[in-house]
């Protein structure tokens, strides 16, 4: 088994959750890791944000995935239009 390796850094949780839906659609593994004193001092977290981390052996597909999911669809605004 490899070491983790972190891909990404967010502001807030909630960012970091929507991007490990996004693995978790695909069957990468992931896990956030974040520096908040186990929940108890919130505001901690803002220091080095909330990061995704992934195995080594995934990180390449990994942020392929997080960066074209991100970005809008050709085939929605033709459907729009």
């Amino acid at each position: 088994m490899s070491a983790p390796v972190v891909i990404a850094s967010f502001a807030n949780e909630y960012e970091a959750h929507v991007a490990q839906a996004v693995l978790d659609a695909h069957e990468i593994p992931s896990m956030l890791l974040r520096d908040d004193a186990g929940g108890m001092q919130v505001a901690l977290s803002w220091l080095r944000g909330v990061r995704l981390a992934v195995r080594h052996e995934d990180a390449v597909r990994a942020l392929y995935l997080l960066e074209h999911d991100a970005a809008p669809d050709d085939d929605d605004e033709e459907k729009t239009a």
